[in-house]
């Protein structure tokens, strides 16, 4: 099953409950039916909550500025909203609404968008159309299997590189959220030593927990326990490095799904720190989008 149909179905499962819930306890307390709806509804805000605080406690240790209780308020909010705009609605209903584009202005430098855990080319709708705007050509892969190891998905990024490369005749910039910049590293890895520069012209991570993430203790999938913090997986991909290659590193104090928050910087990249955002929303606030899309242009 698709990740689309798979969170079709989640999304009007929960719809669905929500609203038997509603009228099945209607004329018996109407107070009663209310809340449980926005309980169902809303449920998800409660599993982030707990997320921010343990974002708190952990990073307490970790170099980098520590967030307020405000700060984490202000980043919680931001994902509330930003996580159903893509979890409940881009991904599942409108992941094809903006195409693959491989027809640009001549001269203007190619991109390719590699999504993160539990994603699809659906989150980077709001991208799409602005790269679209500006003439660039562009593939948005699916990471697939879902639940696979991410070393399998560098023959699908291999296939995105090499489109962008025949239309535009230039090595592309890579644009990744979350896991799929491990996904990036992955394939650049597989790359042969000194072409590096030949294949990707900078590659962009937003969120990208490089040295794993304090979450990933909790996975039982493959990926998933591929992005332990510190753990086996990230510690090989360590060992290639990439000195031909440029990265910028997004990150912020108050990601709630990639900390330790310095778990995704780099060394010898170009770190930057947004802070008070939270993991998906991070992907979306403007400064960072206006200063990818500067990187995406030069040339």
């Amino acid at each position: 099953m698709s990740l689309a149909r798979l969170e079709q179905l989640t999304t009007l499962g929960l719809l669905a409950f929500a609203s038997v819930w509603l009228v099945g306890f209607w004329d018996y307390s109407p107070w009663l039916a209310c809340i449980g709806f926005v309980a169902i509804a809303l449920g998800y805000a409660a599993v982030l909550a707990i997320e921010f605080v343990a974002v708190k406690f952990i990073n307490a240790s970790d170099p980098v500025p520590q967030p307020s209780w405000w700060d984490l308020i202000r980043a919680w909010a931001g994902e509330c909203v930003t996580a159903p705009r893509v979890f409940c609605w881009r991904q599942p209903f409108f992941a094809n609404a903006v195409p693959d584009h491989l027809t640009g202005q001549p001269g203007q430098r190619g991109v390719v968008l590699i999504h993160g855990f539990v994603c699809n080319r659906g989150l980077w709708t709001p991208w799409l159309a602005q790269l679209k705007a500006r003439g660039h050509v562009f593939v948005a892969v699916n990471l697939e299997p879902v639940f696979g190891s991410i070393d399998d998905y560098a023959p699908i990024i291999e296939r995105a590189v090499q489109q962008v490369i025949a239309a535009t005749g230039l090595p592309p910039v890579l644009v990744c959220h979350s896991m799929g910049g491990l996904a990036a590293r992955a394939w650049l890895r597989t790359v042969p030593p000194g072409d590096e520069a030949a294949r990707v012209h900078h590659i962009i991570t937003i969120g990208t927990p490089h040295r794993g993430t304090w979450l990933g203790r909790f996975s039982h999938v493959r990926n998933g326990q591929q992005m332990r913090l510190n753990g086996t997986w990230v510690a090989e991909l360590a060992q290639r490095t990439y000195a031909r290659v440029p990265f910028t590193c997004w990150y912020s104090n108050c990601d709630n799904i990639v900390f330790p928050a310095s778990t995704a910087t780099l060394a010898g990249a170009d770190n930057r720190h947004v802070p008070a955002v939270a993991h998906v929303d991070l992907a979306f606030q403007a400064q960072l989008m206006q200063q990818s899309l500067v990187i995406i242009a030069q040339k």
